[in-house]
């Protein structure tokens, strides 16, 4: 699902340079190349010849020069210079080589132009018509007004060197400027200028990195410079968070006599310049409030009449993104999105609160990213992609379906819920958010708020089997599963979505990891839709050769099915958190009744381990002829500092080794 509150967000141009590597941009339509002798400027040969550190074999690429200009105008219009350079290392790299400069009206390109020097040596300038135009690929779910200036150099292979300038005259929606200077790549040089006019200030705020003093140009010109900037290198890292939530930014608040409403580097000035956008676009018309007051009906509690209107913008309103200019920002109408039934997540957002206005109830837009730790509550700013609401509690109000609630600095107490996440139950949070940051929007009341971490019991998964094990190792029985929380979230839109073709694939497939031939009948599902309810799937199961003979000996594995994958390997991990995803529980119970003429000679000794951010513990008791295993597993944490990968790792390994652990039966 797409989630867009900035589709001009600095991140923009990486997507779309993703885009093109999975061939979704028709670079195949760029002309055939030309080439002219001795083209290149003089500051694209310089950077070319920099004596290169010795970096990971595994390295791409690497920045050799990003310069990166932004006057701003008195009357607000800023334009935007930057010239970059970069030499590729592995084939890996070759799209690099590929330019995409996203545009649109009110982002005018004023040149670009493109140079290269093949592994050769020999010099490539390409052509203003062998570059090409076209637009944002709406794909689905999304449309948008962006285009897309693009071009692809030659000479793109291992030992090449790529390079591109380009001017942009752009009318900002509000001031400030994000630089991006850390990202996948190392960077050799870069630097970040800034232009202001007479009579105008700025101030600085720094995401993920120590705040650099700028250089005085003079004449109100400042220049940041940095060299040798690492990259963020998350390849092949296990439990990683998003490459977002650790580049460095720094992130420029600009204001003058001729800027009517600033953003002065707070989260209330944010909230603020916001609420001069969206504030027209929550008045509910006659129609919204007939139809939030027939949601409501007589229901008097809080915690009913809410949720029966949050579930209908929930699962009735359908989510597409329609962003135009300054439609990135800013919500459609309350009026448009009730009619036409689709709206994006500040749509979505818009139209709940704009239904709850009408029922005595109190709501504020908040945004966020859907990556949790992108927004920094020390740097403001609206770098986020995503919209979701906050739903004001009355004083005095408590109940224990109320799981994802904040406390605002007024002591206004505050329902986070995100509409646009269809399979989260009214109440709770989906767990990317959990334990992140987002901005309240609340005009002069405004703030950054961090949403809580919920408990692992509003995350569970319960399964429970009755087994019979029968002489030959086969295994029949019959098998009750219930997922409550983000760990239904797939299943319920398998089972409310999906067609019985892909619900058969999807269950064959998770058995086949436990069994090697087995059969299933009885199918059944309950709660799909249900969202405070657990999803219940029930069946029967046949199982051949689950027991494995060795002459008197048969053995068994007690945890018969469901793995838990906890995926950590043996790398080193320098100062990358560890991304534990979402709080959880999963319990286990099976019974199996023993065949006759067998008695069990050894069980697997108890496991139990508490790491405090996690806990995992199993048994096996035999009683009555029959052999039970139990097991829990709970995460109480979804991030932690780098310096515990070994404990995870240990947790991994335990997990594993239970997993496959073996008892033996023995004939008697």
């Amino acid at each position: 699902m797409t989630r867009r509150t900035n589709p001009r967000a600095e991140q923009l141009r990486k997507l779309l340079l993703q885009i093109s590597a999975l061939s979704l941009l028709p670079f195949s339509a760029i002309p055939a190349l030309a080439s002219r002798p001795d083209s290149v400027p003089d500051w694209v040969r310089a950077a070319a010849q920099q004596k290169i550190p010795a970096y990971s074999p595994q390295t791409n690429a690497v920045v050799l020069l990003e310069d990166t200009t932004y006057t701003v105008a008195p009357d607000g219009s800023a334009t935007e210079h930057v010239r970059s350079v970069v030499k590729i290392l592995r084939p890996q790299g070759r799209d690099e080589g590929r330019i995409a400069v996203p545009f649109d009206k009110d982002t005018k390109i004023l040149s670009m132009h493109v140079w290269s020097i093949g592994p050769d040596g020999h010099e490539y300038a390409l052509k203003d018509n062998e570059q090409v135009e076209f637009g944002y690929p709406g794909q689905g779910n999304l449309f948008m007004d962006l285009k897309i200036r693009a071009a692809e150099a030659p000479g793109r292979d291992p030992g090449g060197v790529v390079a591109y300038e380009y001017e942009q005259r752009t009318h900002p929606y509000l001031t400030e400027k994000t630089w991006l200077f850390q990202s996948e790549l190392p960077r050799l040089n870069q630097s970040f200028t800034l232009e202001l006019p007479p009579g105008f200030t700025h101030g600085t705020v720094w995401a993920h990195s120590r705040e650099l003093p700028p250089i005085d140009l003079e004449h109100q010109r400042w220049r940041w410079e940095m060299k040798d900037v690492p990259p963020i290198d998350l390849d092949q890292v296990e439990l990683r968070p998003s490459e977002y939530s650790l580049e460095g930014r720094m992130t420029v608040h600009y204001t003058g006599p001729t800027i009517p409403a600033p953003t002065e580097g707070t989260w209330q000035s944010i909230g603020e310049w916001y609420q001069t956008l969206s504030k027209d676009r929550l008045v509910a018309t006659p129609e919204i409030a007939a139809k939030a007051k027939e949601l409501a009906g007589n229901k008097t509690d809080f915690y009913d009449k809410t949720e029966a209107i949050a579930e209908f913008v929930q699962k009735q309103v359908r989510y597409f993104v329609i962003e135009m200019g300054i439609g990135g920002y800013q919500p459609h109408y309350a009026a448009d999105i009730f009619r036409n039934r689709y709206g994006d997540c500040k749509d979505k957002a818009t139209l709940l609160v704009s239904m709850l206005s009408t029922v005595g109830v109190h709501g504020a837009l908040v945004m966020v990213d859907h990556r949790r730790g992108v927004v920094d509550p020390n740097a403001p700013s609206i770098f986020g992609d995503h919209m979701i609401a906050g739903i004001e509690v009355p004083k005095g109000y408590n109940s224990p379906k109320l799981r994802s609630v904040v406390t605002a600095k007024s002591g206004r107490r505050y329902l986070i819920f995100d509409p646009t996440w269809d399979k989260t139950a009214f109440g709770q949070l989906e767990h990317n958010l959990q334990g992140g940051y987002g901005v309240l929007m609340e005009g002069p009341d405004s703030q950054i708020i961090q949403f809580p971490v919920l408990s692992p019991d509003l995350n569970t998964i319960r399964r429970t089997a009755i087994f019979q094990l029968q002489p030959d190792g086969s295994l029949k029985g019959t098998v009750t599963e219930k997922r409550f929380g983000d760990l239904s979230e797939h299943r319920r839109d398998l089972y409310t979505s999906g067609d019985a073709k892909e619900q058969t694939q999807f269950l064959d497939r998770l058995l086949g990891q436990d069994f090697t031939t087995f059969t299933v009948s009885d199918f059944k599902v309950q709660n799909a839709e249900a969202l405070n309810k657990d999803l219940t799937t029930s069946y029967s199961l046949t199982a051949d050769r689950f027991g494995k003979p060795m002459g008197p000996l048969l053995m068994i594995r007690p945890r018969v099915l469901g793995s838990e994958h906890l995926y950590a390997d043996r790398k080193e991990r320098h100062n990358i958190p560890i991304n534990l995803s979402e709080t959880m529980q999963e319990q286990d119970d099976y019974t199996i009744e023993l065949p006759l003429g067998y008695a069990v000679d050894e069980i697997p000794d108890p496991v139990k381990l508490d790491l405090g951010f996690a806990s995992y513990e199993s048994s096996s008791v035999v009683k009555d002829h029959t052999l039970r295993y139990t097991r829990t597993y709970t995460v109480r944490e979804v991030t932690l500092p780098a310096d515990r990968y070994p404990d995870v790792q240990k947790l991994s390994s335990v997990i594993a080794a239970d997993e496959q652990n073996k008892a033996v039966l023995k004939k008697q």
